[in-house]
């Protein structure tokens, strides 16, 4: 009697999972329009991120008094009577709060500040959306007061009070892309997986291609109104999410609320509705997850130490994160390095998100972890060419420039895909989490690299080739999940894990 035990439990496991998947298989209109409404998101969270490209960015100037200075003059050693910016001196924070002479540091503290935030939100947001908030409301909440600090962000009056908005920004910030795509997979079967993460992509590439022009329309403004113009619409945006975007099906049945995942589910299947006592049945096996009570809202990390795999699988899809997120969000920050046209150059950069949601695509039936290594390592080649390559040939530069992040972008978008896969419901949003805290701390220190790249550009372009190539070393000791259903539980995904052994 004891040795069939395990066989029953185990063939409910199976058997809920199926019914789960039979659930969200048929992917209508409705689905489609609620990943839209959740992808969206990534619309200004794209612009929040790269906002610094424009309005940290150092202006250009002119010479007032030819007889003082000339165009090659240090400016540091002028008079201010001397020389004049092109523009309104309100045009970026270096020229309104004067740090034209300041130190590599104060001039990039503000996005490390946005980073900082990142990673100190990723720590203390990423349960919620595992226990008491749910990926949909950790998702409002984020964007609401991400757009609100970035609203309120116009009365910096110094350096420090901007950089403690961006640090806010950055905060509220973290979860979003967390939360957009545990919410997107979590409500789509295992043959839609790829494709709504393509939307989400979409969507966050047209946040970023539409900055350029926002930027160019205020480019005779002060910085502050590209604030004003995308914090307004994300405060809309907010409102619209929260009365219409559903709830994750999976998450709702982790915590218990099966009548609820079973309406939603129904909704989402045609056939559901046909065999709806049939897959109830089936819902009420699945387990829900357990709380400690010691650690209150925090019970998923503690789930992540209860088994040696899990925390081994972290840890290295943390490095990894690390290694290529470094290059995806410093490449774009560092445009103003290759001597070309700033609003040209993220164009251009924004333009490459295009064909590597294609590539993406086309790669969702390929192995995941070939696919990352290919592209990473091209990405790591082309970064060290940049360094290396004088500034004298612009074009080869430019275009080595955008291959690597073509590159960089493609690998990126596999990664985002491959951590959803192997790791269970129970704590996704979590592992997600913190996989992309280690992405934003290795940002931490780029606004650092970038300023030291003027002056050699090994230190951004060389360093971005070294550590994204290192970082690949980690696949050795990750799982392959190509065509593997999602898993729910810990003991779900450690029988898969064996038994594909």
């Amino acid at each position: 009697m004891e040795d069939s035990v395990p066989v029953v439990q185990e063939n409910k496991i199976q058997y809920s999972e199926e019914m789960i998947e039979n659930g969200l298989r048929r992917f209508g209109w409705s689905g489609m329009i609620q990943c839209i409404l959740v992808s969206a998101a990534m619309y200004f969270d794209a612009q929040q991120s790269f906002m610094a490209i424009y309005s940290d960015e150092y202006p250009t100037w002119h010479c007032a008094d030819p007889t003082t200075c000339t165009s090659h003059s240090d400016i540091c050693k002028l008079p201010r009577s001397s020389w004049a910016w092109d523009g309104p001196s309100s045009k970026t924070i270096i020229s309104q709060f004067g740090l034209q002479c300041a130190t590599s540091f104060i001039t990039g503290l503000p996005q490390s500040s946005f980073f900082l935030g990142c990673f100190l939100g990723s720590f203390l947001l990423a349960t919620l959306a595992d226990t008491s908030l749910g990926r949909k409301n950790l998702l409002v909440m984020s964007c609401f007061f991400m757009s609100l600090a970035s609203a309120t962000i116009v009365f910096s009056t110094n350096v420090w009070t901007y950089s403690a908005f961006k640090f806010l920004i950055g905060f509220w910030r973290s979860s979003i892309g967390t939360c957009v795509l545990v919410l997107l997979t979590e409500k789509v079967s295992t043959e839609w997986r790829f494709t709504v993460g393509i939307v989400e992509y979409f969507c966050f590439t047209l946040g970023y291609m539409t900055l350029p022009g926002i930027a160019y329309l205020n480019r005779n403004s002060s910085w502050k109104s590209l604030y004003v113009w995308t914090s307004v619409p994300a405060v809309c945006y907010s409102v619209i999410a929260y009365l219409f975007v559903a709830e994750s099906p999976r998450w709702l049945l982790m915590q218990g609320r099966e009548q609820e995942a079973m309406a939603m589910l129904t909704g989402i299947s045609e056939s559901a509705v046909e065999n709806g006592s049939n897959i109830t049945a089936g819902l009420l096996k699945v387990p829900a997850v357990k709380q400690k009570s010691i650690l209150g809202l925090y019970s998923s990390i503690a789930e992540l130490f209860e088994r040696s795999w899990v925390g081994k699988r972290v840890v290295a899809m943390m490095v990894l994160g690390l290694g290529i997120g470094m290059v995806y969000f410093g490449m774009p920050l560092a445009v103003g390095n290759l001597g070309f046209d700033i609003y040209l150059g993220v164009v251009f950069n924004a333009f490459m998100e295009i064909p590597s949601c294609v590539a993406t695509y086309f790669l969702a039936n390929c192995r995941r972890k070939p696919s990352i290594l290919a592209f990473s390592v091209a990405s790591g080649i082309c970064c060290m060419l940049c360094a290396v390559v004088s500034n004298g040939v612009k074009v080869a530069k430019v275009g080595i420039s955008l291959v690597a992040f073509f590159s960089t972008v493609t690998a990126y978008n596999v990664f985002l895909i491959y951590v959803v896969e192997v790791f269970p419901t129970s704590v996704r949003n979590t592992t997600t989490s913190l996989v992309r805290q280690a992405v934003v701390f290795g940002n931490i220190f780029s606004p650092f690299l970038i300023s030291a790249g003027r002056k050699n550009e090994f230190f951004s372009y060389g360093v971005f080739g070294v550590v994204i190539i290192s970082s690949c070393f980690t696949l050795v000791c990750l799982p392959e999940t190509i065509g593997v259903a999602l898993s729910d539980t810990m003991d779900q995904q450690e029988k898969k894990d064996n038994l594909s052994a």
